[in-house]
């Protein structure tokens, strides 16, 4: 068992306000033993347990979506998807959301149109870099950007902004603190095209705290944005 039973699993999104049908548990299990069986050949996750998947990936990872404002049909653009959190187990909850994943590691890219094929996500899954990507053919492309990373606000936002549609928005979904992060990140998000809209704190059952930023894009992202790679880590 690579995942919580479903009575146990539903509960846990039940606390948090959540409901799951039995079609969602079954699509989170087959992706827990994907995500196992994967894991064992290639590095995706240090998070194992039964419990803690289901925690502090599955519900970590659709917690947010239901704090931020997220439009019916929605186009929504995971950037750095990694094992695919927090974009996927989105998905599985809101079937109707347009989703993308993008990595710069092809391995994981492989795994990642491995799992929503078996999932039945329709999903493009595509190897390249943010800051490639976002200088291309999907600038401004969606209305929804995410990214779950341990990256400074700073650097996700130049990765993630310049994909946002005007209206639209980038969720960063941070750790326990991360004020000095938001601060200085104010001046790098309005050059942007970018306005803080919101700041929630808020706590997994574990106990584990989390940040949940909501970045309006109001204009157009500059030309010259996002920079090459290693001017953005050389600016954070």
């Amino acid at each position: 068992m690579t995942l919580l039973p479903k009575a146990d699993f539903m509960r846990l999104f039940a606390d948090a306000g959540l409901s799951v049908s039995d079609a969602q548990y079954e699509k989170f299990a087959l992706y827990a033993d994907m995500l196992a069986q994967k894991n064992a050949v290639m590095n995706l996750t240090a998070i194992t347990e039964p419990a803690e998947v289901a925690e502090k990936h599955f519900l970590d990872s659709c917690l947010p979506f239901t704090m931020a404002d997220i439009p019916e049909g929605a186009s929504v653009v995971d950037v750095g998807s990694g094992a695919g959190f927090p974009g996927v187990p989105a998905a599985i909850m809101r079937n109707d959301i347009r989703l993308t994943l993008i990595d710069s590691l092809n391995k994981r890219v492989g795994f990642l149109r491995e799992l929503t094929n078996a999932l039945g996500i329709e999903a493009s899954c595509l190897h390249i870099r943010a800051e490639d990507a976002g200088r291309g053919e999907l600038r401004g492309m969606f209305d929804v950007a995410t990214a779950r990373a341990v990256s400074r606000l700073s650097v996700l936002s130049e990765y993630c902004l310049p994909f946002v549609k005007t209206g639209g928005i980038f969720i960063a979904l941070k750790g326990s603190s991360c004020d000095d992060e938001i601060e200085s990140a104010r001046q790098i998000i309005r050059t942007l095209g970018g306005r803080i809209d919101g700041v929630k704190g808020y706590s997994l059952p574990c106990g584990d705290r989390r940040m949940l930023i909501v970045i309006r894009k109001v204009s157009p992202t500059p030309k010259g944005y996002p920079r090459p790679q290693s001017k953005i880590n050389a600016a954070k």
